[in-house]
């Protein structure tokens, strides 16, 4: 995909208009689909026609499924639901995953295990639970947290690692709606300049390190809800009940003015342990 595409935050689709839905349904019911609406996993289907997300110009998907058809042992760290692994059409002839959450996990092993991938239940904390140069190949698609020095501890000499990480301030227009104005040094975290810094510490050689801003839009409240209860980090404790004139304001706010716009940033990094 070239960096115009829009996508929603889960799959590709052309850009809906923000109007329709919006001004025939109320806000109470916008309200009760998002709460009853399942956020396990990492998919984003249920946002198809409510949220739009621009995709960076580097093709996640497609690198992936490049390094993973050459690789003979390869690690997919944080897997999520194991959605965007199970995407690759040809995995490394060795694939393992790991996943923190019990509910992903489960899912995980569902989709996984019929492609002979081991999912492997993890407390995405040091120590990973492999050896000392098990993998020529780590991956990790949006990780919470980057171990550097347990990536470069389980990687073979001449092994990479391949990452498209959240960036710094990442849909912080929606963040800051609900939470207020956020201090620069909570805006600059996960800034890139970092991660090079903690790879290069950990003995990693950066090979590639990108950065793009990219579009993002709510078309409805509902969609807005659904998102912040699954990246429970942005807004973190986020209820209905806890924010409910927030939300009614926001609504209010696209209902007359069209689509809540944000901007998500997102880096690539890939890393070689020196051989």
């Amino acid at each position: 995909m070239t960096d115009t595409s829009v996508a929603t935050l889960g799959t590709p689709v052309a850009r809906a208009p923000w109007y329709g839905l919006a001004m025939t349904r109320t806000f109470e019911e916008y309200v009760a689909e998002a709460e009853a609406a399942s956020v396990d996993g990492w998919d984003f289907s249920w946002l198809d026609g409510r949220a739009t997300e621009q995709r960076p110009s580097w093709g996640y998907h497609r690198l992936l499924a490049e390094r993973l058809a050459r690789a003979s042992a390869a690690l997919d760290l944080q897997t999520g639901g194991g959605e965007i692994l199970a995407q690759v059409p040809t995995l490394a002839r060795l694939t393992v995953a790991t996943e923190s959450w019990p509910p992903n996990v489960a899912k995980a092993t569902h989709l996984l295990h019929p492609r002979g991938v081991a999912v492997v239940a993890d407390a995405d904390k040091p120590p990973l639970p492999f050896g000392d140069a098990a993998f020529d190949l780590v991956v990790s698609r949006h990780p919470v947290k980057t171990w550097w020095h347990e990536i470069a501890r389980v990687l073979r000499p001449g092994g990479t690692y391949l990452s498209q990480q959240v960036g710094p301030a990442s849909v912080f227009e929606l963040v800051e709606y609900f939470l207020g104005p956020q201090p620069p040094e909570v805006r600059r975290r996960r800034h890139p300049d970092d991660a090079r810094a903690e790879a290069e510490t950990a003995g990693l050689k950066i090979l590639d390190l990108r950065l793009e801003t990219l579009r993002t839009e709510f078309f409805d409240i509902g969609a807005v809800i659904y998102f912040l209860r699954k990246v429970i980090w942005m807004v973190p404790g986020f209820t209905v009940a806890a924010y409910l004139p927030r939300l009614r304001e926001l609504h209010e706010h696209i209902q007359a003015q069209g689509p809540f716009l944000a901007h998500t940033t997102r880096f690539l990094v890939e890393a070689r342990k020196p051989a």
